[in-house]
């Protein structure tokens, strides 16, 4: 795993156990290595934001947590609860999104909710005011009667948010769930998710980059089965401690060989202002480049290290991985 690791991330918590807790995980599928030694714990409060590239092993390593399938070898633990030893009391502690969730199509929204919480344990009272929380929760109060066969995609993604929360569980794992939804959908879903955090754990999959950076405490980036990183999102971007780069600003920098001063220039950023890189050892000379700029007529503005974007930082880590064997789903 690349240096970003960050093992305070599970452990900075109170001194509560963890609510997931994954060990040495691995699984292939003929000669295909899916999910090659994945290690991470998650506690309450925590939400994970799952990243990788399609193929890169997100999908099997939930489906390992939840019970749908097995790991060759290694341990899930839900709530301290063996997935595989007792797939049925561990399944009570986490609800499940998956990506493709099966439905009844001639059932309504509400009869299929009572069904899923029948199915988990729920009857009578406590049943009954479930679904219609739930329903509330996700906004569904018109779609109550109305046949799962019948809705938009972006109501069938909340019909699966609602079954996955409908027996109040303290973890929830999400695979892709703002996936069909519009954008006011989306900022709602991430609105709803930031707010059932405050008393859960949650594994939220996905491959949008902007997903993680809005809603998530913590980032695991997967690629060709390996765990590559686990971190805070500001670890993974900001400043880095490499290079230099330079902002000048002024109409026309031209007038001023800068390679002289070890300066490349790498572009305009907006209006007026133009970034140089530096290409030199040690730190830039910054009264020889205040120099430089008044020659023609232009100012330095500032000196900085390079800015890592999610993005750049999720590209690196990936390429770094390519290196390796492997090739999950």
């Amino acid at each position: 795993m690349t240096n970003v690791t960050m093992p305070s991330a599970a452990g900075d918590q109170s001194g509560e156990a963890p609510l997931v807790k994954a060990t040495d995980l691995h699984r292939s599928y003929g000669a295909t290595v899916a999910v090659d030694g994945v290690s991470f714990e998650l506690r309450r409060g925590e939400i994970l934001g799952f990243l990788g590239p399609n193929g890169a092993g997100k999908s099997t390593t939930l489906k390992i947590l939840t019970g749908t399938i097995a790991a060759d070898s290694g341990s899930a633990l839900i709530s301290g609860i063996n997935i595989e030893e007792s797939p049925l009391e561990a399944r009570k502690r986490f609800g499940y999104l998956p990506e493709s969730l099966p439905f009844y199509w001639e059932m309504s929204v509400g009869d299929y909710l009572r069904f899923i919480g029948k199915a988990r344990g729920l009857g009578g009272d406590h049943l009954r005011r479930r679904v219609d929380e739930v329903i509330d929760l996700l906004g569904l109060g018109r779609m109550r009667w109305r046949t799962t066969g019948a809705l938009s995609k972006g109501f069938r993604q909340r019909v699966g948010l609602a079954q996955a929360l409908i027996h109040d569980p303290e973890i929830l794992i999400l695979d892709e769930p703002t996936n069909g939804l519009d954008p006011q959908q989306i900022i709602e879903v991430r609105a709803l998710i930031q707010n059932l955090a405050n008393t859960r754990a949650i594994i939220f999959s996905t491959h949008i980059l902007q997903e993680i950076a809005e809603i998530c405490t913590r980032i695991m980036v997967i690629h060709s089965g390996k765990l590559v990183a686990d971190a805070k999102p500001g670890e993974l971007s900001g400043e880095t401690s490499d290079g230099w780069e330079v902002v000048i600003s002024g109409a026309d920098i031209s007038g001023t060989d800068w390679r002289r001063l070890s300066l490349e220039k790498a572009g305009s950023i907006r209006g007026g202002e133009h970034l140089l890189t530096y290409r030199g050892s040690g730190t830039p000379d910054i009264t020889a480049i205040e120099a430089a700029a008044r020659e023609t007529s232009a100012t330095l503005l500032e000196v900085r290290r390079p800015r890592k974007t999610l993005e750049s930082a999720y590209l690196e880590l990936t390429g770094m991985a390519a290196k390796g064997r492997g090739g999950g789903r």
